[in-house]
């Protein structure tokens, strides 16, 4: 069975289907600057509109890009802290779009 969701794909042929923060956290933290240099985060469909990735750095740190086309989304940052690149893709990645998901119910009291 395939994600749900999405997928995280690393260099090395790792992956974990719907990771939470903790999987992409052990995936980035599995990074290396010869064989196993970046991670794909994407929906498991043929044309996703949105992607996130993480790549190491030459000098040190990762690389990462956020792209969702649905809303004119691109954005490049770099940081040191896997903990903070776990935290922060696990929350963009829950805003995104995703065909059968449940609708949020808002109800007033």
């Amino acid at each position: 069975m395939g994600a749900q969701y999405y997928g995280a794909d690393s260099e090395n042929g790792d992956r974990i289907d719907d990771p939470s923060e903790d999987a992409l956290f052990m995936l980035i933290s599995d990074l290396n600057d010869t064989d196993n240099t970046f991670v794909v985060v994407q929906p498991d469909e043929e044309d996703p509109a949105w992607f996130a990735s993480v790549a190491v750095l030459d000098e040190g740190g990762y690389e990462i890009v956020r792209r969702d086309t649905t809303r004119d989304e691109h954005e490049v940052t770099t940081t040191s802290s896997i903990n903070a690149i776990a935290r922060d893709l696990t929350i963009w990645m829950a805003a995104r779009d995703f065909p059968g998901r449940p609708t949020k119910q808002v109800s007033e009291f």
